[in-house]
């Protein structure tokens, strides 16, 4: 058996895994490398569907070239935008959402998720969420800006209320304080 808490990503991936079933439409806000993009194409099966942002070309062809080697390329919709403008092109009920923060490894570390625009999309993805739907978010606080965003992100996600949402916070305690950690947030139906 492999561990379940090698890793935030591997933890947000879990609970993902545990969540989504053929059929689901689920969105990354931050494509990135493409693992989680894969992940939720192959969760959601040939009758679902994944939107994946990135501003990044690079990042989208990296995504694409993944999504293609493993066969799932068909059920994702690449979007070049930033998350921000998700209700921009989805209008439709979602089940699942999951957000990468910080950096896109092996990229330009310069490029970075901002506090504004994550919670901008946080709200766009909440609202298309079905009741019991799931956001997932893995926070890295330990690049400049990083601490910023978890702030506001903080901030926000503790105001929401609580007969709507049921909000958790999983971090290593183990680790360093600047180490990443997990936050989920499901819609009560």
């Amino acid at each position: 058996m492999t561990s379940l808490f090698t890793s935030p990503v591997a933890v947000s991936h879990w609970w993902l895994k545990e969540f989504l079933a053929p059929g689901m439409v689920a969105v990354d806000a931050t494509a990135g490398n493409g693992y989680d993009t894969a992940l939720l194409a192959e969760r959601v099966g040939p009758s679902g569907r994944v939107f994946a942002f990135d501003i990044q070309q690079e990042a989208l062809e990296e995504t694409k070239k993944r999504l293609v080697k493993l066969g799932l390329a068909d059920r994702v919709r690449l979007i070049a935008a930033g998350h921000e403008r998700l209700l921009e092109y989805i209008q439709s009920p979602i089940n699942a959402m999951v957000f990468n923060l910080g950096y896109r490894p092996r990229g330009d570390k310069t490029i970075i998720t901002r506090p504004e625009t994550t919670i901008e999309a946080l709200k766009a993805g909440m609202t298309l969420l079905v009741p019991n739907g799931l956001i997932v978010m893995t926070v890295y606080v330990g690049h400049p800006g990083g601490a910023e965003e978890w702030t506001s992100l903080e901030r926000f996600i503790a105001g929401l209320p609580t007969e709507e949402w049921r909000v958790v916070k999983l971090r290593f305690i183990n680790r360093p304080e600047h180490a990443p950690f997990n936050i989920g947030l499901q819609k009560i139906g």
